[in-house]
């Protein structure tokens, strides 16, 4: 057992040559950008990678195909957070590390992780580690896992050997800033720089190819509000009175609830009911109350604008997590969606799972891969890519907020904005430099 947050294991380590090989990416007519494929052969090699690049540009896609036919215990996939997790179909990180809340600071939650022989068991058997979502992980995280990697692998080396492909985009959601204290960036830390990372940057936007839409994105991106970003905001602002078939983005959880439930109530009809079904342990099951895409009771009527949350589970790609449409018919078991793109798709009930460390199915919600639409939230939307949105830009407060809600949409023609504030638009000048440091 260690007596100190930093254990100094003491072998060393050569990295084996890996055993995949960069072959076909995917089967049909799906073509790789040229960044993508450069991503790709990196993905296939040895080095610690860092996918990243703007929204939109295809990270989690090209994620999804490099874990086809890997083993989770070999390649185990963690999110920074709940809602991420679910989503992807992993675990978090904390919990893989065995990290808990980081209670008793680094020193404390090192030498826990480090007597959990699940932990130490599961990190022994891994060949590398997938990071989601890294950008909202704060340092002090990275650092007390990689800890307990060097631990419980005895191999002096990052990570103890394991090779680590961190997944994100720091120009996105932040990392939870505590206490008014300075925000701590997982790229500013130590652990960071030790891990040595290459970087895969995806540089082709593939979500829209509008170019006038591509360069206010990556203006609001960097925080600047020049008069093309101005001209084209002021261009998509509409009255508050317009009868608006989308979703709206709101920065509170509670306002888009509110929202939601105001135009249930508005259709006519009776509402049908269909309450989430859990299993599982009981901590875990709350874990997933909290984080669930799926609210613990859903409420629907016919023609109400719902979201799908899950991709198309046939592979058929008629819809993916973000899809819109009005409800046509609502049966026990199976809904009927008319997507806002013309298509009718049948939707049956689906699992959102939460897994434990080890990877098992520790608890499950059981109902229709469904939400009301007309409203979300900025951070809920965040992986998502929607048809229509209209978004308030007035009194935002985060970096990348603004720069998420408008990149959500998969054109400008699908884009409406109720009011905006050049002060919303924020950009942290860290990560500017970071982004800038790493094109050249």
């Amino acid at each position: 057992m260690p007596s100190s947050p930093m254990p100094r294991p003491r072998k060393t380590i050569k990295k084996q040559k890996a055993a995949e090989t960069a072959e076909t990416v995917v089967s049909g007519s799906v073509t790789l950008t040229p960044c993508q494929e450069q991503a790709w052969a990196l993905l296939h090699g040895n080095d610690n990678i860092f996918l990243t690049g703007a929204a939109g540009t295809g990270k989690s896609f090209l994620l999804r195909q490099y874990l086809v036919g890997k083993p989770s215990a070999l390649h185990p996939v963690v999110a920074s957070t709940g809602v991420s997790a679910i989503l992807v179909g992993g675990r978090t990180f904390h919990s893989f590390f065995g990290l808990g809340i980081l209670e008793g600071g680094i020193a404390g939650t090192v030498s826990r992780a480090c007597q959990n022989k699940r932990v130490l068991a599961r990190l022994r058997r891994a060949r590398g580690v997938v990071i989601d979502e890294v950008s909202m992980l704060p340092g002090i995280a990275l650092r007390a896992a990689e800890s307990v990697c060097r631990y419980a692998r005895d191999i002096d080396a990052p990570w103890g050997g394991l090779q680590i492909i961190a997944v994100g985009d720091f120009a996105q959601l932040p990392p939870v800033n505590a206490n008014g204290e300075e925000r701590d960036w997982a790229f500013n830390s130590d652990v960071w720089r030790e891990t040595s990372f290459t970087p895969a940057l995806l540089r082709t936007v593939v979500r829209t190819q509008e170019p006038e839409f591509l360069r206010v994105l990556n203006f609001v991106r960097e925080g600047i509000v020049n008069d093309e970003v101005a001209d084209f905001l002021n261009m998509k602002i509409v009255p508050a009175s317009l009868r608006f078939e989308g979703t709206r983005l709101f920065p509170h959880r509670n306002t888009a609830e509110a929202f939601n439930r105001r135009k249930l109530e508005e259709l006519p009809g009776a509402v049908s009911v269909f309450d989430t079904v859990y299993a599982g342990q009981e901590r875990y099951v709350d874990q997933l109350r909290r984080n669930c895409p799926v609210p613990e009771a859903l409420h629907l009527k016919p023609n109400a604008l719902v979201m799908l949350r899950k991709n198309d589970p046939m592979g058929r790609m008629q819809y993916v997590n973000g899809s819109l449409g009005h409800l046509k018919r609502i049966g026990p078991d199976t809904l009927t969606i008319s997507l806002l793109t013309g298509d009718d798709v049948e939707v049956e009930k689906a699992v959102f799972g939460v897994l434990d460390g080890n990877g098992n199915e520790v608890a499950s919600a059981w109902n229709f891969p469904v939400n009301l639409a007309w409203a979300s939230t900025i951070h809920k939307s965040q992986g998502a890519t929607l048809d229509r949105i209209m978004v308030d830009l007035s009194s935002l407060w985060e970096p990348g907020q603004a720069y998420v809600a408008l990149s959500r949409v998969r054109s400008s023609g699908g884009l409406f904005i109720e009011r905006w504030n050049p002060g919303s638009i924020i950009a942290e000048e860290s990560v500017m430099e970071f982004y800038r440091g790493m094109e050249g």
